[in-house]
């Protein structure tokens, strides 16, 4: 996989070279030395290409990738050293999402100096909601079951919000204390608009 993705960026890359309104004299030039990131591993892999394929070195091995994919195409049949091999393909950051067999991988595909930049970057964690109830849609609080100090159970009803003309029973995912409401019966809310805070 890692071979197939480093030679499918490489088509993209000089798909990109391409483009047309450049100026003259900043023609982009396509390296063969990139890195696969694939799986929480860094593959350091050589790409060498002709009109029929690219050979990609990957830890002293040399794999024979040949195919007729373009980028924007959402399925890649590719030969790998005589191995057919066949993936769902969409474009992610500086790669691509392979899905394969049951497998579903990221891939980035970058220039050593950006790979070991990016071994530099701290990893963004998501925020912490789990102390909230949030609003899942835009809509209308209808009725909030509830009230501070109140200790819900697993799968209560604590609030109900109307939208496109439905009435939508928000319930609690495990046993807690409710902390603050922080809305009332007739206030509209956007998505991600906090209702409810626990303790």
């Amino acid at each position: 996989m890692a071979a197939a993705a480093a030679a499918m960026f490489r088509v993209a890359e000089i798909r990109r070279t391409r483009i047309s309104g450049r100026l003259d004299n900043h023609e982009r030039h396509v390296g063969e030395h990139w890195v696969v990131s694939l799986a929480g591993k860094e593959i350091p892999v050589r790409i060498t290409a002709d009109k029929a394929g690219s050979t990609v070195q990957i830890g002293g091995r040399s794999l024979r990738v040949e195919s007729e994919w373009l980028p924007g195409q959402s399925l890649a049949h590719i030969m790998v050293d005589g191995e057919p091999l066949v993936m769902k393909v969409d474009r992610a950051t500086s790669g691509f999402r392979l899905r394969l067999r049951g497998a579903d991988l990221v891939t980035r595909v970058q220039r050593p100096r950006a790979a070991e930049l990016a071994r530099l970057m701290p990893e963004k964690m998501p925020p912490d909601t789990s102390k909230f109830l949030l609003c899942p849609m835009p809509g209308l609080v209808v009725k909030i079951n509830v009230e501070a100090g109140d200790e819900v159970q697993e799968g209560q009803a604590l609030a109900t919000i109307e939208a496109m003309k439905m009435e939508n029973i928000l319930r609690a995912e495990r046993k807690s204390v409710v902390k603050i409401v922080n809305t009332k019966p007739g206030e509209s809310l956007k998505v991600d608009d906090i209702i409810l805070e626990f303790e």
